[in-house]
């Protein structure tokens, strides 16, 4: 039986229903249908009912601290299950940067890079507690840009993680974020350092986060029709292999894909 880690921006129904929502919901839904044994991540997004989705904090997977940047940030996993499924989603929380995430004008007041960062090395580590070690590693979204290069790079040895096949899927939809001037000493991390990001603006941009994924994955999926040409010329440079678009039936598209890697 393929196991299957999906690391994904967000999902329905605990966030409004968008292009990257649905699939994060769907596609779990699909591949576990098809006889996979599955995991799921996902943010714990300020704005998400905890009430409402039945959240429940697991305290034997909490406890841990992040460091990013010579700061010690505390890291909580809860956990909920999607209504009418048998899928259980892992949320990765921490009140600085997705409860205190926003001003009540709606302005971001943490950092969005620092964000994803955490997130990406949150899902890693409680995947080290959870014990558990996937196949493939599908990520969705930006959100989970990072963990390519961090199971690449920084946790090549860790056993839970580092045989799986890392997947990627781009969508155009992104939000209007900026990054931060100083992103790459806050990405610096084991054996990623400053000096090895060489190759991406040192005023880090969405685009080098979507090269940064690319680059370390071993496979990529468009994930939205008529990827823009800017991404597909990234990919094109990569020795990723790729799925084109596969529309709404896209179950068996992608289990043969996984099966190629």
């Amino acid at each position: 039986m393929k196991k299957v880690l999906f690391i994904n921006h967000e999902i329905s129904p605990f966030v409004p229903d968008s292009e990257l929502s649905i699939m994060g919901r769907s596609l779990p839904q699909a591949i576990q249908d098809s006889g996979c044994e599955i995991r799921t991540f996902m943010p714990k997004w300020g704005h998400i009912n905890e009430r409402r989705g039945q959240l429940h904090e697991v305290q034997r997977l909490s406890g841990m601290n992040i460091i990013i940047n010579d700061t010690d940030h505390p890291l909580i996993i809860k956990v909920a299950s999607i209504p009418q499924t048998k899928i259980q989603v892992y949320f990765i929380d921490n009140e600085e940067y997705f409860i205190k995430a926003k001003s009540d004008d709606d302005v971001p007041t943490t950092s969005c890079g620092e964000r994803a960062i955490f997130f990406a090395r949150g899902v890693i580590e409680t995947m080290k507690k959870l014990r558990w070690s996937p196949d493939v590693i599908h990520c969705q979204g930006w959100m989970s840009a990072f963990v390519p290069l961090y199971i690449k790079q920084a946790y090549q040895d860790e056993p839970s993680v580092c045989n799986a096949k890392i997947v990627s899927s781009l969508f155009n939809s992104t939000e209007d974020i900026t990054l931060e001037d100083d992103l790459k000493q806050r990405i610096a991390f084991k054996d990623v350092t400053v000096d090895s990001l060489s190759e991406y603006s040192d005023n880090f941009t969405m685009t080098d986060l979507v090269r940064l994924a690319i680059h370390n994955s071993d496979g990529v999926i468009a994930g939205s029709a008529n990827l823009k040409e800017s991404i597909m010329k990234e990919v094109e440079a990569s020795n990723a292999k790729f799925l084109a678009y596969p529309g709404e039936d896209f179950k068996d598209a992608y289990l043969d894909f996984y099966d190629t890697l």
